[in-house]
């Protein structure tokens, strides 16, 4: 798989009707049980999602409520492995509100002032509102599943439970390689950050799935072990987005996150390559990014260094083990469409 900045996104289209399914499956529990907050958290958590603006006015239909990603790979699974999929709404609903929950509070962390094109929930109510709501919305997630009386819904809490943690020890780690120098991060560990940051959600939501399809403990290891690969290649061709994205497609500035000195999975790479290129970036990286000349030099660095072309590899070959692990819960692929096109979807395109 290759991808550079000119590429047009290709976008399956089994699987934008899929998404769509997804959306219109679960958006309307999606949207009660958001609905269920008190209020002013209602009202963080309703803006966040696109259906409303700031002032608590409905915002138009396609307000970029998200493209429903983990949800749809909740529902694939259990479809996949002979389950009914309409049983595991409540799941995918739990799944979406903690992947809200993440990005609500990475935004803060950040201090992202953009989301799906428009202000971000901490930018227009404050810190603390987005904070609070990004805490209620994963109670909520785990509330849907203890309430639900499916068989399936008590071992699907505690692995969302689990995955969470996970995805915290990430965000953790990803925190504390901005305060260490540029050669200080080594690729081992920035593999593992990204794993724990994306990974993690995508191979619990096919697990989840699993559960609720009544699969045994192997089916339910190798599809996470799927989603987690195809989280890694996902990660990887965001990170490039986040360098050589148009930033129509990213909503973010191009070079967004060179700006932010982020250590991201092609600039360790690149760090790591040994090269004057390698030692050009450190040296940009320890000073101001702070204009558009020394992002496209950061961006032009990554390059020379080979950043670029190994996280273009990386994502092909994690794709390649992401397809490998699911067929050994499914050995007839071709019962396993949904989820392949969904892995497609990710890695052909940016958040």
């Amino acid at each position: 798989m290759t991808m550079s900045s000119t590429d047009a996104p290709i976008e399956s289209h089994e699987a934008v009707a899929l998404l769509e399914r997804t959306r219109t499956a679960v958006d309307p529990e999606l949207r009660a049980a958001v609905g269920s907050l008190p209020g002013a958290i209602r009202r963080v958590a309703s803006y966040h999602f696109g259906w409303e603006h700031a002032d608590g006015t409905p915002s138009p239909a396609s307000g970029g409520a998200g493209k429903a990603i983990r949800p749809a790979l909740v529902l694939a699974a259990a479809r996949a492995l002979g389950g009914d999929p309409e049983a595991a709404v409540p799941a995918a609903v739990a799944v979406e509100l903690a992947h809200n929950f993440t990005l609500l509070h990475d935004d803060v962390i950040d201090e992202d002032p953009t989301r799906r094109h428009r202000a971000t929930a901490w930018t227009v109510f404050g810190t603390a509102d987005a904070i609070v709501a990004g805490d209620a919305m994963m109670a909520l997630a785990l509330r849907l599943l203890a309430e639900d009386p499916h068989p399936a819904s008590g071992p699907a809490s505690a692995a969302l439970a689990a995955c969470v943690i996970e995805l915290c020890a990430g965000q953790q780690a990803d925190c504390s390689f901005e305060r260490r120098d540029p050669h200080e991060v080594s690729l081992d560990e920035c593999v593992a950050m990204a794993t724990a940051k994306t990974g993690a959600l995508l191979g619990a939501s096919c697990a989840l799935g699993a559960l609720y399809a009544g699969a045994d403990p192997e089916r339910v290891e190798a599809v996470n072990a799927f989603g987690r690969e195809a989280g890694l290649a996902f990660q990887l061709i965001d990170d490039l987005m986040g360098i050589w994205g148009d930033p129509d497609r990213t909503g973010k500035p191009a070079g967004a996150d060179l700006a932010a000195h982020k250590k991201s999975l092609p600039v360790v790479a690149a760090l790591a390559s040994g090269t004057p290129a390698a030692e050009e970036l450190a040296g940009l990286y320890r000073g101001p990014l702070d204009d558009p000349g020394a992002v496209a030099r950061a961006a032009a660095a990554v390059e020379r260094a080979g950043g670029r072309e190994w996280a273009q590899l990386q994502a092909a070959d994690r794709m390649s083990r992401a397809v490998h692990q699911l067929s050994r819960a499914i050995p007839d692929l071709t019962a396993a469409g949904d989820l392949l096109a969904l892995a497609e979807f990710v890695t052909r395109r940016s958040r």
